[in-house]
């Protein structure tokens, strides 16, 4: 039995398997899922678990290099939310956030009922 962190065992296996450059997408309940690809799908109930949640418990397993959002999430929650977790992020259209779902490694989705609230992160490294 696990002692701490994320405790739910297909997410904490796929972060085992991160790499530097890696990308892991937090999407809420709204984004377009890739047919084939690597989810791990945490959604409840709308807003269970919520975006910050699910955000927080990757950070705290996570070296984050780099971020990106949603340019329409700007000026609202979703950015107050990104901005007091991570000392820099990137924005770009949706259109084109949704497009970095192909790449990802990992993509997380939470049961967030909340427009935009999305985020990509690339893994960094420790050393």
């Amino acid at each position: 039995m696990k002692k701490r962190g994320i405790l739910n065992g297909p997410l904490s296996g796929a972060i085992a398997t991160l790499g530097h450059g890696d990308l892991v997408i937090v999407a809420d309940c709204g984004l377009p899922l890739p047919l084939n690809g690597p989810v791990v799908d945490l959604a409840l109930v709308p807003g269970t678990p919520s975006f910050t949640a699910t955000l927080d418990a990757l950070l705290d397993e996570l070296v984050v290099e780099s971020a990106v959002a949603a340019d329409e999430c700007r000026g609202g929650h979703v950015e107050e939310w990104i901005r007091k977790r991570l000392a820099a992020v990137d924005f770009t259209p949706h259109e084109q956030f949704k497009s970095l779902v192909a790449s990802a490694k990992i993509l997380v989705r939470t049961g967030e009922a909340t427009p935009y609230a999305n985020i990509a992160i690339r893994c960094g490294v420790p050393f």
